[in-house]
């Protein structure tokens, strides 16, 4: 209880950052440790930042990536090369055609640079994106559609 008589509220993040303290100890923030990301783990993060373009997919079906066909709802396969808190990501995306493949990469491009740094923390310097193939909505394989 403090002076008044009501319970003190345990500090804020913001508060025990004044302080230099967490949880009341005298903790120094550099002592207590850090946070280790696998590029694995960003890569399935761009992946799905990617995916969750509406127009934006990846590839399934096949093995060891023989027979894989186009579908807009397979997370995009993506690749990241990490240097301390700096990537590089790469992604294989398909898209819906017709659609401006400059604006559509583009766009795609800043949000996988701005989610993945947003929730990893982790730099992206470079996105690199490589439109692997196109698609309508109501193709099917082996058909054409007459305009």
């Amino acid at each position: 209880m403090n002076r008044q008589g009501a319970h003190q509220l345990p500090p804020t993040a913001a508060e025990d950052a004044a302080s230099g303290s967490y949880g009341g100890g005298d903790d120094d923030i550099g002592s207590r440790g850090h946070t280790v990301l696998a590029n694995r783990v960003i890569e399935k993060i761009a992946g799905q930042v990617a995916n969750d373009e509406s127009s934006a997919g990846g590839s399934s079906g096949g093995f060891l990536g023989i027979g894989a066909h186009a579908d807009l709802s397979a997370r995009p396969k993506a690749s990241v090369e990490l240097n301390g808190n700096i990537a590089t990501v790469s992604v294989e995306v398909g898209l819906l055609y017709p659609v401006p493949l400059r604006r559509a990469t583009e766009d795609l491009r800043q949000r996988i640079r701005g989610r993945v740094t947003e929730l990893t923390g982790v730099e992206v310097r470079q996105v690199d994106i490589k439109v692997a193939w196109l698609t309508s909505e109501g193709a099917a394989p082996g058909r054409r559609r007459l305009l």
